[in-house]
């Protein structure tokens, strides 16, 4: 099988969006060639491959021809500007159109290609839902647009419509738990001093999923011809900020004593402070649905693999 990733120009690079590809890369690279499956990766600039399997193209070749990706069976759409970073309005323009961009590329290229891909699996997000303390979220519930993320994602899955003539996958991605880069090693940080805490309230949800179980989900997502729209990339046991710090500190054999108000997140990321004080409590309906097995479905489960690998790592 044929497989096409698309990648951000910084997806190896810490001030990614794509942040979590670059988590899922290892993954990637051991994964998917281990079952004989061909992959080429899109981003502006060429890489450099590792593996016999992996090729590379970039945009500018697209533009001009797409035969390169005839006979590819699915395309994967991981593509965003980061969003952690100061929401200026530029920075704000820059977090939508990279979005639209993408997509509006993607759907280009299918509707030039004689053969279609089976499936186009797209990122999405599930700020989607808004925020809430007591709700919970699964796939049919209602789009809920209260704040600036919730409307970019809200106006990406929209434009994902345009992709014509293949199975469509919108995959809301949570929380992405992975050592490699992205959000857990800076939540390690303070527990690795001994002075981590709960972060405002505490009360508020994080709907994660271990970057392993994400890339498993992927190609779960692509060999299930059933998996139709938007699917939650989430692990069955969401946790609040409060009970995470909790888990991670035990994991850790540390302290969770140190609490940080609301007001200082506020003071240090502005706007952006609301995807830490904030959340949404989702559930992978759809995953369970259709059976797939997550390899770490409980939160103790994935740190102490993490905070593990972590160590390995040192």
């Amino acid at each position: 099988m044929n497989y096409l990733f698309i990648e951000s120009e910084k997806s190896f690079n810490e001030n990614s969006h794509c942040r979590w590809f670059r988590l899922c890369r290892s993954t990637f690279d051991r994964v998917f060639p281990q079952k004989k499956y061909s992959i080429i990766l899109i981003s502006r600039t060429r890489q450099t491959p590792k593996h016999a399997l992996i090729r590379n193209a970039t945009w500018e070749e697209l533009s001009k021809d797409v035969k390169l990706l005839e006979g590819v069976d699915a395309i994967v759409n991981l593509a965003g500007e980061s969003i952690n970073q100061r929401w200026t309005s530029a920075a704000k323009e820059r977090i939508l159109q990279s979005r639209l961009d993408t997509v509006n590329q993607i759907a280009s290229i299918v509707s030039r290609l004689d053969t279609k891909p089976a499936v186009v699996v797209n990122a999405s997000g599930i700020s989607i839902y808004g925020t809430s303390e007591t709700e919970s979220f699964v796939e049919h519930s209602e789009p809920n647009v209260k704040d600036f993320l919730s409307g970019v994602v809200e106006q990406w899955e929209q434009a994902m419509d345009q992709i014509q003539d293949t199975r469509l996958v919108k995959l809301r991605l949570g929380i992405v738990l992975g050592t490699d880069g992205g959000a857990f090693p800076k939540m390690m940080l303070p527990y690795k001093y001994g002075i981590g805490g709960r972060i405002g309230s505490g009360k508020q949800v994080l709907s994660w999923i271990h970057v392993e179980d994400l890339c498993r989900l992927i190609d779960f997502c692509i060999e299930n011809e059933d998996i139709i729209e938007q699917v939650n990339a989430t692990a069955p046991q969401p946790a609040t900020n409060d009970e995470f710090g909790r888990t991670l500190a035990k994991v850790m054999r540390t302290s969770h004593r140190i609490p940080v108000p609301a007001f200082i997140m506020k003071l240090m990321f502005g706007e952006l402070s609301t995807l830490l004080l904030e959340g949404q409590r989702v559930f992978p309906y759809l995953a369970i649905e259709y059976e797939f097995d997550f390899k770490y479905p409980t939160l103790t489960m994935a740190l102490q693999d993490l905070v593990g690998a972590k160590d390995q790592l040192k």
